[in-house]
């Protein structure tokens, strides 16, 4: 199959993910591309907020709690409450970057993909180059992960949970700058 067959395919697949749609954030972005002679976007996240169960194998019940939006220290507070009453292993938060990937039509095309990212303040950024495709795959720095109750404790005060809001919010504010900053650059 050749580049334009399997975007044609791509474009036309069913939408895999939880939401079973593009987030809010990255929508314009994925979209541009998607428009653009030399490529199309496989998988994307705008970033979020997570309570994730802390297990090492994949599950499909891991999220307790999950957000693409900026969410409130009460927001928080209840959930915590609420998770605390009915799991009683170690719960983490996470603020989880930005991540984007996208196939190229040929390894020069991803070069110039890299450069716009680059120019646009994307850090960590590769290329992964296989048999059938040529795919950029980037990702925001913006990140924070901790543990957050275990054994049906929380295990930080409310002066904390407010820091670790305010924080996680700025990050995801500054993840939505870096993804609007490249579709200005595309």
């Amino acid at each position: 199959m050749n580049f334009f067959e399997q975007k044609k395919n791509q474009l036309n697949r069913k939408d895999m993910s939880d939401e079973g749609k593009w987030d809010r954030d990255i929508e314009n972005l994925c979209n541009k591309i998607n428009l653009l002679y030399d490529y199309y976007t496989t998988s994307s996240c705008s970033g979020r907020i997570v309570l994730v169960k802390g297990i090492v194998e994949k599950a499909d019940d891991v999220f307790l709690f999950k957000s693409h939006n900026k969410i409130s220290f009460k927001q928080l507070k209840i959930k915590l409450e609420e998770i605390k009453k009915e799991y009683d292993k170690i719960v983490y938060f996470k603020q989880e970057p930005c991540i984007l990937h996208v196939a190229c039509q040929n390894v020069d095309k991803a070069k110039e993909f890299l450069q716009k990212a680059t120019k646009a303040g994307w850090k960590r950024i590769g290329m992964l180059a296989g048999k059938k495709r040529v795919i950029c795959e980037l990702f925001s720095t913006e990140k924070l992960e901790l543990p957050i109750i275990d054994e049906k404790k929380i295990l930080v005060d409310d002066n904390y949970l407010k820091l670790l809001v305010r924080e996680a919010n700025s990050r995801l504010g500054r993840t939505r700058a870096r993804i609007v900053r490249l579709e200005n650059e595309i």
